[in-house]
């Protein structure tokens, strides 16, 4: 475990204590928070245009192994224990706040949490900004930042495994599960993006938050998408989880997509699948929960590209002040929307046969506070960016009805939000 903050540090003695101000900002309705984002260490996390980005890093740690959720979680509590804080806002993501993003499997990946020097945040009809830095801070000037570059000359390649070798390894998953050995895994697969320059991640960014608004974009060192699901959110003690299981792609003709809305809904294979991730999630969060609410059918999420079976877990956590939303989220991971059931069979199965490494695809990404109020989505419809490359991720849940074919076009069908911000249309 490393911890290496970028400012201030002396090499005999502990860094000075982080110092945060959060101010209110007049923003303006025209202007989008992805405007004022400069290319120095972007993140973000934003959905219908509210949310957070920020800047530069004034703090962070890389954790890795399975205590990975352990360590990020003592160096935060250290940090903000030591931190002063103005917030003269007081709305969720004010104040001293964290992004981070989080291997999927305890080995191997290396996980990380960030502390921007600036943080940019809108809710609602209210904007502001934080600023942080050690021992004196300055209030920026927040504008509208030099443009993104479109990436050019991008071409596509498999990654670890060809489509024909993946529907080999899904049919491995069925006849397992079919045996008897699991009820349910959650295979991914990936592609290479390659551009003739480096990619400067903002323009996916943009393109994503705008064809994909009913989703959370995510972007933390190098990891970005557009994830549907919710892992996780803690705020002032009610906690909430979105769960997504059971997929079908859709056409583009309304009428045909209302049809097979209604045929998700009614999909055995689909409706057994959901079933399993919603288990997964209450069965998770009900030691921190005084009460909880699990709604007995789920809805269709209707997605430009997909549609998803959908449940929304509610609860009211009784040990907010031991428990951190990161917590939280480090013991929903891996929830069986992407690992499987059981948990420890169908992880054992993926690192055996999916034959490539997820890295953080798949794991925890999102932001925290000091109080440990957060949200932490599931890296999902995602990609990483290494200079002028990026790996594409997709995954399916497999269950004992699933249809190797099936499962390519469906995984197929969710590169395409990652896939698509990549051109220059």
């Amino acid at each position: 475990m490393t911890s290496s903050p970028t400012t201030g540090q002396q090499s005999a003695a502990a860094p000075a204590p982080l110092v945060a101000r959060t101010l209110p900002l007049d923003l303006g309705e025209a202007t989008a928070l992805l405007d004022v984002l400069p290319a120095d260490r972007p993140v973000t996390w934003l959905r219908r245009g509210d949310g957070l980005v920020g800047w530069g890093a004034a703090a962070e740690i890389r954790t890795s192994g399975p205590t990975r959720f352990a360590d990020a979680t003592k160096w935060w509590a250290e940090t903000t224990a030591h931190a002063v804080v103005r917030d003269e806002v007081g709305e969720p993501g004010s104040g001293l706040v964290c992004f981070g993003s989080f291997a999927f499997a305890d080995d191997p990946g290396t996980s990380v949490l960030v502390v921007p020097e600036i943080v940019v945040g809108r809710r609602g009809d209210r904007a502001w900004v934080t600023t942080v830095g050690r021992d004196s801070i300055s209030v920026p000037q927040v504008g509208p930042a030099d443009g993104a570059t479109p990436p050019a000359g991008v071409t596509f390649a498999d990654g670890a495994l060809n489509g024909e070798a993946w529907m080999s390894v899904v049919a491995d998953a069925v006849r397992r599960i079919d045996a008897g050995d699991l009820e349910k895994v959650v295979l991914a697969r990936d592609l290479v993006a390659t551009a003739a320059e480096d990619i400067d991640v903002r323009w996916p960014l943009s393109r994503l938050a705008t064809d994909y608004p009913t989703c959370w974009t995510f972007h933390v060192d190098g990891l970005f998408g557009a994830t549907p699901e919710m892992l996780v959110r803690r705020e002032r003690g009610l906690v909430t989880s979105r769960v997504l299981a059971g997929t079908i792609r859709r056409t583009g003709d309304d009428g045909r997509d209302l049809a097979l809305a209604a045929t998700l809904a009614r999909s055995s294979k689909d409706l057994e699948e959901h079933e399993y991730a919603v288990r997964s999630v209450a069965d998770s969060l009900e030691p921190h929960c005084s009460s909880m609410n699990v709604p007995e059918a789920p809805f269709v999420l209707h997605l430009p590209n997909v549609m998803h079976l959908a449940t929304d877990v509610n609860g009211v956590v009784h040990d907010a002040e031991i428990v951190s939303s990161l917590q939280l989220a480090e013991a929903l991971h891996p929830s069986a929307a992407v690992g499987g059931t059981p948990t420890s069979v169908a992880t054992e199965l993926i690192a055996e046969i999916e034959q490539m490494d997820r890295g953080r695809y798949a794991g925890p990404v999102g932001w925290m506070d000091a109080t440990g109020d957060g949200e932490w989505g599931i890296a999902l419809r995602a990609g990483e960016v290494h200079g002028r490359t990026v790996r594409l991720f997709a995954g399916c849940g497999i269950v004992g009805d699933s249809d190797p074919e099936s499962e390519l076009a469906e995984a197929q069908a969710k590169f395409l939000p990652v896939r698509d911000s990549l051109t220059t249309a």
